[in-house]
């Protein structure tokens, strides 16, 4: 069985409406992502932090997959498809994907900070003061920016072993996962769903310069007239 891994940013879970990561203006949600996404933004100023992500747990729950991760859900009937996220939602596995490999983290775990591996399942608010079995504050489960990002070697490997790679959604400027699509085959064709693609098509990539939705009709449509 071929295997497909698809490569999804902010833009993949746009049309759910949950907002891209920064505005034209380089803020997110009108901060400074240095203030709400830095463990310095979290020393300086927890309760900011935990609110923000609040209020981002709080969205995310009253959002729904649209029909671009249901169609990758449907590539499995006839791939194996392994997904490396971007997002910290989890749209894709409330839309069926099997295969899940989120390179930032997920909105919905809390861990200690004083161990990364406490991890726990948690949907609603943090709040300064809740604490861990150890008594250390809990935060959010997010890779805040200087932080290492366990799961990037996990997704290289992933990466070698494409038959196909679909991009989906990310600008392809955020480090180290904007370097991924270097570690498939020469060999291998790389597919680019973005509406505004930061990237140009080559004898490899394929860019399809739509919305995901409409990008992966047209991805479905591709793969249905190929022998792939």
């Amino acid at each position: 069985m071929k295997h497909i891994v698809v490569l999804t940013g902010a833009g993949m879970s746009a049309e759910s409406g949950i907002k891209t990561f920064r505005d034209a203006d380089g803020l997110w949600e009108g901060h400074d992502v240095m203030e709400v996404a830095s463990p310095q933004g979290f020393a300086s100023n927890p309760e900011l932090v935990l609110d923000f992500y609040n209020q981002r747990r709080r969205q995310l729950l009253k959002v729904d997959p649209n029909q671009a991760h249901f169609d990758l859900v449907a590539l499995e009937a006839n791939y194996k498809v392994t997904i490396v996220t971007q997002n910290v939602d989890d749209l894709h596995e409330r839309a069926g994907s099997k295969n899940i490999i989120h390179l930032h983290g997920e909105l919905l775990k809390a861990r200690s900070t004083y161990n990364d591996l406490d991890i726990m399942f948690w949907t609603h608010d943090i709040n300064f003061g809740d604490l861990c079995s150890k008594g250390h504050q809990i935060r959010p489960h997010i890779v805040w920016f200087g932080e290492a990002v366990p799961m990037i070697e996990k997704a290289m490997q992933v990466c070698k072993t494409a038959d196909i790679l679909i991009i989906i959604g990310t600008s392809m400027q955020v480090y180290p996962a904007a370097s991924l699509m270097h570690y498939v085959s020469e060999s291998i064709k790389i597919y680019y769903i973005d509406p505004k693609p930061a990237i140009d098509s080559t004898n490899q990539v394929t860019v399809i310069a739509k919305k995901a939705t409409e990008g992966m009709k047209t991805f479905r449509k591709i793969l249905s007239t190929r022998n792939i």
